[in-house]
């Protein structure tokens, strides 16, 4: 499987072009099929988990029945079906977008 894929890539059929990449974001529908935009690497998978690397971050999807449906790293979309219990983002925050405790906030 493709480890990491850059922000930016060249765009098919020899344009020459830098097309950017989606943001990270997701949509689930009735807790039973989920969207994901902005999927750099899927770290593992089973019917109960799935663990994936996005643009902002870990993310562990927990559910049942959890399939991978469509995983395609080159435009960062993956499609699971299954019943989704929870949703976490795990990890540090991306750079350059790192939160601030309570003294960076007060010592700026």
């Amino acid at each position: 499987m493709k480890r990491g894929i850059d922000a930016a890539h060249e765009r098919p059929g020899g344009e020459g072009s830098v097309a950017a990449r989606k943001r990270h974001q997701f949509t689930l529908k009735h807790r039973e099929s989920m969207a994901v935009e902005g999927v750099l690497n899927v770290e593992s998978f089973d019917e109960q988990e799935v663990h994936l690397e996005t643009d902002q971050g870990m993310m562990t999807i927990r559910g049942s029945g959890l399939h991978i449906k469509e995983l395609n790293l080159e435009s960062g979309n993956l499609l699971v079906d299954g019943f989704v219990r929870s949703i976490e983002y795990t990890g540090d925050a991306p750079k350059g977008k790192k939160a601030k405790g309570l003294f960076g906030k007060l010592f700026k």
